[in-house]
């Protein structure tokens, strides 16, 4: 037998569905939703009732007054802005597949009435993303959450690309044991952090090339080196401070001083040089990475010194010359 919820949750329910400032529902239409959603017969008088001991219980419903009052919701768990902020880092989030994607956004377009998640679900498709195909991503960061919580290590199979672009597995599937120590979101995709048992070092996998779903081992976890530091380990692998960082100074056209503020944020000194040039000086480690993102910018940016930052670059483009 079918049970009627309470009509006064009911109420709420409507409003929360249907009701936004700009789509403001009168008590005739509540009536009306509350017969034909709910099969709820309600008069005028317990409706004002019910939407008083909403607001009471703390409920935002604002009233519009006129010749035929009307309410909707006001104050929401999350702002519009957000919620589009947050599909369109779903959207081109490159660690979640297209099906994911979508299952995200329609729960999150719950948070909003209908109208508005009308106008929110104008975003662009997730199939126009580059996506990966791993659809058990959601469980397997959840199985690496509890081994971490759980300080235990982990079993998994890992992939890699063959030349056809194909997904193989790596070592004709040898099972990778892992003490993982967190899991680092970057550059649209999760990575697993960890202590390798093969390599005896702190290792970095990335999660959508995990096969299958990891087991949790019996065994704890190795502790984490004495002298390891997420932040400094995660600037080493995901940035540009692999090895001993230098300070650097660059001569930088104007134009692209944003570039370089994207890269190493506002921890860099920076020095007018003329009308369309700046220095900058920060710390970086003279690696290929670093090296690569200056030739990219063609010339805009300049390697001043140290000297052997400038020798290093000039041995690297040397070699490449080689190559051609």
């Amino acid at each position: 037998m079918k049970t009627t919820p309470p009509r006064i949750l009911c109420v709420l329910k409507i409003l929360e569905r249907y009701s936004d400032e700009a789509h403001p529902i009168s008590v005739s239409e509540l009536i009306h939703r509350l017969q034909a959603d709910y099969d709820i017969d309600a008069h005028r008088a317990t409706l004002y009732n019910d939407i008083e001991l909403l607001n009471q219980f703390g409920i935002d419903i604002i009233c519009t007054r006129s010749t035929q009052n009307r309410y909707f919701i006001g104050n929401r768990t999350f702002e519009i802005p957000q919620i589009r902020l947050l599909i369109d880092a779903i959207t081109s989030s490159k660690c979640l597949t297209v099906k994911k994607s979508d299952e995200l956004i329609d729960k999150l377009l719950t948070l909003v009435s209908e109208p508005q998640a009308a106008l929110l679900r104008a975003h662009p498709s997730a199939s126009a993303i580059v996506k990966p195909k791993n659809e058990r991503i959601y469980y397997i960061i959840d199985v690496i959450n509890r081994a971490i919580e759980q300080q235990r290590v982990i079993r998994f199979a890992y992939t890699a690309y063959a030349p056809t672009l194909e997904q193989v597995l790596r070592g004709d599937g040898e099972i990778y044991t892992l003490s993982p120590y967190a899991c680092i979101w970057n550059g649209d995709y999760y990575y697993c952090i960890g202590w390798s048992d093969k390599r005896q070092s702190v290792t970095v996998f990335r999660v959508d090339r995990i096969a299958g779903i990891p087991e949790i081992g019996e065994e704890p976890a190795a502790p984490p080196p004495s002298d390891f530091d997420l932040a400094t380990y995660t600037k080493g692998v995901f940035q540009m401070y692999v090895g001993e960082p230098t300070t650097v100074t660059l001569l930088c056209d104007n134009a692209v001083l944003n570039s370089v503020i994207d890269k190493f944020s506002e921890n860099i000194e920076t020095e007018i040089h003329d009308d369309d040039h700046v220095i900058v000086k920060t710390s970086v480690s003279l690696s290929p990475p670093f090296f690569a993102w200056v030739f990219e910018f063609g010339g805009r940016i300049r390697i001043l010194g140290p000297d052997p930052a400038i020798d290093a670059f000039k041995a690297l483009i040397e070699q490449a010359q080689k190559t051609l």
